[in-house]
This record gives C-alpha cells, structure tokens and sequence, in this order.
C-alpha cells in the first residue's frame, strides 16, 4: 500500500493511493497515518477494506508529511563509503547517529526555508525507515518486522551550523522544513527488497547525487536492530539511513542552496520530492 497524508499544513487528513492513481481518503476509517495506524495487523486490516468505495481526493491537494506525529527522528550519517570519502571522514565501524527535530518536518512539496543567517545550506537524499512496532534490543534476523515500510526524505543540513558552531550536528539538521518525507509510506509488503534501488537528487535539473541504496555500509534490518540497542524505537518513529554521494559541500568548489533554487529527488520504488528553496520570513 502507498499511504499518505493531503491537506492543509497541522489539518492533514489519512489517505492511500489505488491501483489507479487517485487518492482516496480514509478518514471514515482511520484517524491519521501513525503510530496507531502502522502495526502489521491494522495495516492487515487497511489492506482488506474496499478503497475504491472511498471518497477521491481532488487533484492539486496538498500531500503532507506522510507520517504524523512522529515520536523520535533518528539519523544514520555515512552511511555511504564514497559519501565518507567526499566529506574527508573515516569510514565508519558502527553506525553513527544522531537526531533530528520532529519540528524540521515538512511535506514533499512544501517550500523549504532557508534559515536566517544560512551561509551552507545543504542536501541529502535518504532513504527512510518507518517504525511499525516496538524495538528494544532486538536482534538482526527479527529486526525486519519491525519496519512497517519506507519513504523518501531529504535530510537538509545547514554546514556551517553543523560544523562550524560548537559542535553537535543536530543543530545544523534541525531548522525548520529540514526534514521534508514523502509523497507516500509504501508498506513493507509492497516496498519489497530495498537493497539495491537507483536513489538521487537534482538542483535545478542537475542531477547531483545519483546512486543505489546497493552501496550501504549498514542495511535497514541491521539498523533497525543496532538502534535498538541504545534506545526504543516506537511505531510512527523514523530513522534516515545516510545518503550518497554528491552533496553540496563535497563538490570541488562546494555548492550551497540558494532562494528560487528547485530539487527533485527520488528513490525507486518510493515516488519523488519537488521542494522550492525560500529564504525565511523578516
């Protein structure tokens, strides 16, 4: 199942794709696309329902994050060995991770805010993981039941902010619509394997970052389960799995983000982004 959320920003309303094209709501059936919605009964349960008996959602309407109140947004940073190699970083033996605030969501086609006093604005095609069910300490081979399906995200960094400012990363991932996902959640049973799919992003149709998720250090499973060793991962819960290569700031000379500048960003199987660059209110 594709699953989504359309309508206006903080009024998002359920909804999933059918095998036509059109968008249907759910809402005589379901409360949001969340943590309530994302176990593998309930979705068991969504797959059963006649869709196609539902309301179609206009043409033109808004697609909003397509996961609602998110618990926790974790982050897995080089997780891409050329990635590792253009930032001038060391490979890494274990995940690194850090975290990103659930307030930097936004939807695939909202505008993405360029924050005051920005001098490196960034991006970062991800794939990402959506929990569906409890994790603590669970081990690899079990770890897969624990996704309920996958998204594109852009985990936009501010360089500087990041790198230049004291320390901590999170400070320089974290501003406003630095975390736009969607179109959709495809569900794990449809989303299929996800080891080897084309992922990239463009800027102003320059395709920039243009690799395969086959080039991932740690797979999703194994993810899933290492996180699960230091925290507790609860369903609507979203974890970033690290990008390829091709960002601004490890181009020779580094190319930052700039008001009116476009990206389109996509993963195989998982739709695309279209977000428009805006400086950030006076």
């Amino acid at each position: 199942m594709k699953l989504l959320r359309h309508g206006d920003q903080g009024n998002e309303r359920p909804g999933i794709m059918d095998q036509d094209g059109h968008i249907r709501d759910l809402s005589s059936l379901i409360n949001d696309i969340d943590g309530t919605t994302l176990s593998d009964e309930k979705l068991a349960w969504l797959r059963g329902q006649d869709v196609a008996s539902l309301p179609i959602v206009p043409n033109g309407t808004r697609l909003g994050p397509c996961v609602g109140n998110v618990g926790d947004f974790i982050c897995v940073g080089l997780n891409y060995e050329d990635h590792a190699r253009e930032a001038n970083l060391p490979i890494p033996e274990e995940p690194v991770m850090f975290m990103k605030a659930t307030s930097a969501i936004s939807g695939p086609y909202d505008d993405v805010i360029r924050p005051r006093g920005s001098e490196k604005m960034d991006w970062e095609v991800e794939l990402a993981i959506v929990v569906g069910k409890r994790a603590a300490y669970v081990p690899e081979e079990r770890a897969e039941e624990h996704i309920a399906g996958y998204c594109i995200a852009n985990d936009l960094s501010e360089r500087a902010f990041q790198f230049e400012r004291g320390g901590q990363w999170d400070k320089g991932k974290s501003c406003n619509t630095f975390a736009p996902i969607g179109p959709w959640l495809v569900t794990r049973d449809e989303a299929g394997d996800m080891s080897d799919r084309a992922i990239w992003l463009a800027v102003n149709g320059h395709r920039y970052q243009d690799g395969t998720t086959a080039y991932m250090i740690f797979r999703p499973a194994f993810i899933v389960h290492y996180v699960s060793q230091f925290m507790t991962l609860v369903p609507g819960d979203i974890v970033i799995t690290g990008t390829p290569p091709g960002v601004g700031f490890g181009l020779t000379p580094p190319v930052y983000l700039q008001p009116g500048d476009v990206m389109t960003l996509g993963i195989e199987g998982l739709g695309e982004q279209r977000t428009t660059v805006i400086d950030a209110p006076a």
